[in-house]
């Protein structure tokens, strides 16, 4: 019964989001009831399945380099995001993790970094710019810490497209919710 009750509030709540957008404002709603999160995502995206550690991830079927992503790890047990450190030192430390995952040579800087609450919670909306031997890249991140894992949201596109796709993408990152 409490699962029935939990699967129906997800459900309300993805379509109350989906309606608190303008039709013209491009966005769909995507929830994942295992995980607990739920974020919107550019129309005219699809999901792909990938290799590697993201859970779930979509990509824009035209700009198939634009695409966005949730990473779950684990956090040591008890820690919260301010225990992780500053919205800043988070940021920095996400950048370094993602020169050492990258076989490539890469410069990640990180422009931005702020701190939300969020209905008591704490999340840190983090800004990239990454020069990639294919290009520059703009990054957005929402990071929070549930249940014992640090959930990452990460939307990207080549600078080229930035302008054009900005408000897409911050509006996504902004809808990033984990339960």
């Amino acid at each position: 019964m409490l699962k029935r009750l939990t699967a129906l509030l997800l459900v309300v709540t993805a379509l109350v989001l989906q309606g608190c957008v303008s039709a013209g404002a491009g966005l769909q709603a995507y929830t994942d009831t295992y995980d607990g999160y739920r974020f919107l995502y550019p129309s005219g995206w699809t999901e792909v399945k990938v290799s590697g550690n993201a859970d779930v991830v979509f990509h824009d079927i035209v700009n198939e380099t634009e695409n966005i992503s949730v990473v779950i790890s684990d956090v040591p047990e008890g820690q919260t995001l301010q225990d992780l450190g500053t919205p800043t030192e988070v940021g920095y430390k996400l950048s370094k993790s993602l020169n050492a995952m990258a076989g490539e040579e890469r410069e990640v800087e990180l422009a931005n970094a702020i701190e939300l609450d969020r209905d008591g919670v704490t999340y840190y909306i983090l800004e990239y710019i990454a020069d990639l031997p294919s290009g520059i890249r703009h990054n957005l991140a929402s990071v929070v810490v549930r249940r014992g894992k640090l959930f990452t949201y990460n939307a990207s596109t080549i600078e080229g497209r930035w302008d054009k796709v900005a408000d897409l993408l911050k509006q996504s990152v902004a809808s990033f919710s984990v339960d």
